[in-house]
Order: C-alpha cells, then structure tokens, then sequence
C-alpha cells in the first residue's frame, strides 16, 4: 500500500490531469468544457474530502496542531472552491475571457497549495502518521463524496 504522502500525491496529479484536460476543451469550446469541469470539480472536491474529514483530522488528534497547516489547507480549500464555482457560472453564462482568467488564478493557487502540501504537510503527516498509515490510506480510497 501507499504512503499517505504517495496517495495524496498521486491524487493531486490525476486532478491535474482532469483541469488540464478541461481548459483543453476549452479552448474549443465552453459548451464542450462543461463536462469536464464538472469532473474536475468533482474530483478535486474528492482530495479536498479525503484530507479535510480523514488525513487532516487525523494529523491534528496526533499532533494538538489545529491551528497549524491544517488551518491554513483548509482556507485555501475554501478559496479554490470558491473558483471553481466562479468558472462554473462563466462556463454557463459562455464568459471565455472570465472563465480563463478564473481558471488561470486557480492554477496558480492550485500549484502553490500542492507544493505545500507536497513538500511540507505530507512529510509531516507521515512521519507522524506512519504507524496508521494503511489505514488512513484505505479510509480515503473507500471515501464516497456525493
């Protein structure tokens, strides 16, 4: 099985892959976009899940750290959701420019947040986390986000 660290990772990629994938369409056409962000949106939503109700919850019973990095992920969550449902509404209203200058801001807060997590929490969330590290890991993969 995976590391938290390696897991949470991964998942960061495969939500790359989705956005990548949605300004792809895009570009084409914001018609043909909206599926894809609605996956995008759906899966990054996932992450935000699995961390904030699992992995976050378990990093800060282990550590008393509650107002450390959790705090400061879970803020930037709020924000990024707070995009996504921006892109969302210029995709219906068919705004191109607004909907790129929304998915360009998010990128950028997106790349910053997983360089974080990547380089700074999750190191820490596995060194202190390691002897339930399978099954934090095998909670997350069974999470179901409606």
């Amino acid at each position: 099985m995976s590391t938290i660290k390696e897991f949470l990772s991964n998942d960061h990629g495969k939500c790359d892959e989705l956005f990548a994938t949605m300004e792809e369409k895009a570009t084409k056409s914001l018609a043909d976009a909206k599926e894809a962000c609605e996956e995008f949106i759906k899966e990054t939503e996932r992450h935000f899940q699995m961390e904030e109700r699992i992995m976050f919850l378990e990093f800060e019973t282990k550590t008393g750290m509650t107002q450390g990095p959790t705090a400061m992920m879970r803020h930037e969550h709020t924000q990024m959701r707070s995009l996504m449902e921006q892109m969302k509404e210029a995709i219906e209203a068919g705004n191109k420019d607004k909907f790129f200058g929304l998915s360009e801001t998010l990128m950028i807060l997106n790349q910053q947040h997983n360089m974080k997590e990547e380089q700074m929490l999750y190191p820490m969330a596995q060194q202190h986390l390691s002897a339930d590290s399978d099954r934090i890991v095998s909670m997350m993969e069974s999470m179901i986000v409606e």
